[in-house]
């Protein structure tokens, strides 16, 4: 694996605070992570250390992962910095999306992998929601494979409207799939649709197979509502991204001159 001036030192600072809480970090499906050469790497998003899992992940291939970020997040004066220095791809979801979109192309064809959540939010329902083309897109433009993943067990330590809870000994799952086939001349659309189908199904056995249990009626919010758990329906969970998506345009009509 390459050194770098500061994805090598925060990947070691990652690893010690693994070590450090106990959490215990199962990776499947190792074998379907390109050991050199480009690919966009889709999963799955219910927590705000997703990333830092999933690259986790595909560092057991001996491969860095650049993730692409909302902008906001490059904006930030410690996380920028760092973000910046990871080469990580910044994304403007109100302006531009076309720079993002021909940089992480010419990073694919620089032999980079990419990281992406196609639902681009964390999902309250913890089920994938519908996701976006820009995987699919990214990774048809450079000819690169496109592998579907999982991660589960994040969103009790730190996600979208929850306390964080840097709770010892998760158990968290990252689990990759078969790279999805396609053609020069498919349908990004239908390329995305299949992608999302098998992001589904792995994280479906994520999460069914999960080796933990709530610690009892105050602590199933995490678990999906089909398997029992108090997690909002996938209905609920839309109508909340609508009123967040009203809140936003709102706040953003306000800000313009």
């Amino acid at each position: 694996m390459p050194l770098e001036p500061v994805y090598t030192p925060v990947i070691g600072a990652a690893l010690a605070l693994f070590k450090a809480m106990g959490w215990q970090i199962r990776v499947r499906g190792i074998e379907h992570i390109p050991a050199t050469g480009p690919a966009v790497v889709a999963t799955n998003h219910v927590g705000y250390l997703d990333f830092t899992f999933v690259g986790y992940g595909v560092r057991q291939q001996g491969r860095l992962l650049r993730f692409l970020a909302k902008k906001e997040i490059f904006d930030h004066p410690v996380a920028g910095p760092l973000m910046r220095g990871m080469k990580h791809v910044p994304v403007d979801r109100f302006g531009r999306p076309q720079q993002a979109f021909r940089y992480a192309v010419e990073a694919l064809r620089g032999g980079e992998m990419l990281g992406m959540f196609p639902e681009a939010t964390i999902s309250r329902s913890f089920i994938p929601a519908a996701g976006k083309s820009g995987a699919a897109r990214m990774a048809m433009a450079a000819s690169s494979p496109l592998v579907p993943g999982a991660v589960w067990g994040s969103q009790r330590i730190l996600t979208k409207g929850r306390p964080r809870n840097f709770q010892r000994n998760v158990a968290i799952t990252v689990d990759f799939g078969a790279p999805i086939e396609y053609g020069p001349d498919d349908d990004p659309a239908d390329v995305t649709k299949r992608l999302m189908q098998s992001i589904e199904k792995l994280v479906d056995r994520a999460s069914r197979e999960y080796p933990q249990q709530p610690a009892g009626p105050h602590d199933t919010w995490w678990v999906p509502a089909h398997l029992g758990g108090t997690a909002p329906t996938t209905e609920e969970a839309d109508a909340m991204a609508a009123q967040e998506r009203a809140a936003r345009r709102a706040r953003r009509e306000k800000e313009e001159p």
